[in-house]
């Protein structure tokens, strides 16, 4: 099998958790290759998502291992045997891998939990919100490069719409609600179409209030996706430098724990509805 010239995070949460497994074996890759009756470069390879593994091998590989947890294989199985191209592969080499890899992440997601400080969360963003968020980008880009990630979030979006899409939960700060990114009239329309998606089915949005007590971690922007299993999920964090992605188990649980923190904080639906329309109309 010829080595993979691009690889998604799909394919490398999936390396990374065959590596996991076989270190919590106490297996190195010599010995788990010897097992299969392989060359060992083959298991690196397959750790580093450099070459794809089919079901059986993946199935030898984790009884090799002794991993006898069913529900965690069968996901794995279904990760790798999932050949399923998105729509955002039109932008591969158009926009930086990692907005495609975010794309990949809330397409497979069985839920995802935000919360978000500064910005509004970018799947409930308007065009016209998401052109003046873009507009303040630094460094400055091009018109036609921001339209093109205009476009994107856009299409993203879009799976808010999907019968069979994620639940989608996002808390978000006051502050947030206030930044009057392209004028008083763009924000006032923003918040009235975050209200629309507050009453759809599916779709939850909280405010945290400036009144909320402080507490350590509260101050970054957090997307949890949720995986097939818990054992899957993964964290997504924005960042200056670019985004990161978690998936150790300490992580998850510490962000679970914040967003859990943050969503008893804030409002309830109808009250955090109340506050966002009257910001709205003081606009």
């Amino acid at each position: 099998m010829p080595p993979r010239t691009v690889t998604t995070a799909r394919q490398r949460r999936l390396g990374a958790e065959l590596r996991k497994m076989r270190e919590a074996a106490g297996i190195n890759a010599r010995e788990a290759a010897s097992i299969l009756g392989i060359d060992h470069t083959k298991i690196s390879h397959m750790e580093t998502a450099r070459f794809g593994v089919g079901p059986d091998r993946l199935r030898a590989l984790a009884n090799a291992y002794g991993c006898t947890d069913r529900e965690y294989v069968n996901a794995l199985v279904g990760m790798a045997t999932d050949r399923t191209k998105g729509w955002d592969e039109e932008y591969r080499g158009v926009l930086p891998a990692s907005f495609l890899d975010l794309t990949e992440l809330e397409r497979n997601a069985t839920f995802l939990r935000t919360y978000q400080i500064a910005h509004l969360p970018g799947l409930a963003q308007t065009e016209d919100y998401a052109r003046a968020v873009f507009e303040f980008g630094f460094p400055r880009m091009s018109p036609e490069d921001a339209e093109v990630r205009i476009a994107h979030r856009l299409r993203r979006a879009q799976i808010l719409d999907a019968e069979d899409g994620p639940a989608f939960t996002a808390v978000v700060h006051e502050a947030a609600l206030r930044m009057r990114f392209g004028g008083p009239e763009l924000a006032r329309k923003q918040l009235e179409h975050l209200l629309t998606l507050s009453e759809r089915p599916g779709c939850t949005i909280r405010v945290l209030t400036f009144e909320a007590d402080g507490f350590a971690g509260s101050g970054q922007a957090v997307l949890l996706a949720g995986g097939p299993m818990p054992r899957l999920d993964t964290v997504h964090l924005d960042s200056a430098h670019g985004p990161l992605l978690l998936d150790a188990e300490a992580p998850l649980n510490a962000y679970r724990d914040l967003l859990a923190a943050m969503e008893d904080r804030s409002l309830s639906e109808k009250k955090s509805r109340d506050v966002i329309r009257g910001i709205a109309r003081a606009l």
